[in-house]
């Protein structure tokens, strides 16, 4: 089960690194939803710390499985 959690995590890292706008655009409009307005000062840098993120979650993701696999119980 955590190795899905992994896999999951670093395929939405993936996406967030590859396809920063439209991360962005996901969040704006589940905020939207729930009577929330935001906007990004600075599209540019955004997208940057997005990707930033991304780049991340993948790192974060690969450490839990390596580490998960060789784990000693």
């Amino acid at each position: 089960m955590k190795n899905l959690i992994f896999v999951v995590s670093a395929m939405l890292g993936l996406w967030m690194f590859l396809k920063p706008a439209r991360t962005i655009e996901v969040q704006r409009r589940f905020y939207l939803r729930i009577n929330w307005r935001i906007e990004p000062v600075s599209m540019r840098k955004e997208i940057r710390n997005t990707k930033l993120m991304g780049v991340f979650l993948i790192i974060l993701a690969l450490a839990g499985a390596v580490f998960s696999l060789f784990s000693f119980k």
